[in-house]
């Protein structure tokens, strides 16, 4: 089984090292800290994973920095779920239907379609366009 922590709503600056600074500091058992970074930019997501050796510490890490206040804001700490497979959803097989008919494909770079203006007297107008008419 794995215990890990998840540790949410982190300013952009906050490093592994901070992380881990922050655990030595209250004496909390840690195997291993992971900031998740946005490949491209290498900016971090504003969360963390921390993997702990036992359900005990995991539960100290989450008492301790479940809405801890960093700047302006409260962390959030609670268990990791495990990955979401990248399969197909739940109930299905993976399988396509081929017989269904594929959906009709847009023209891309064609022209925009202006929607048709009604002819005739127009309707009256909603009471928050006159408000915003008198506002301006």
């Amino acid at each position: 089984m794995s215990f890990t922590v998840f540790l949410g709503n982190l300013p952009v600056w906050v490093t592994k090292d901070d992380i881990k600074s922050w655990l030595n500091a209250e004496n909390l058992v840690y195997d291993d800290v992971k900031v998740i970074r946005n490949p491209e930019t290498q900016e971090s997501k504003g969360f963390a994973f921390i993997d702990t050796p036992n359900s005990e510490e995991m539960n100290l890490i989450i008492r301790r920095f479940d809405r801890a206040p960093l700047e302006d804001r409260l962390l959030r700490a609670n268990q990791a779920q495990p990955p979401r497979s990248k399969g197909p959803g739940p109930g299905t097989t993976g399988q396509i239907n081929r017989s269904a008919a594929p959906p009709p494909r847009r023209e891309r770079g064609g022209k925009k379609h202006k929607r048709p203006q009604p002819s005739g007297p127009q309707a009256p107008p909603s009471a928050f366009a006159e408000e915003l008419a008198k506002a301006l």
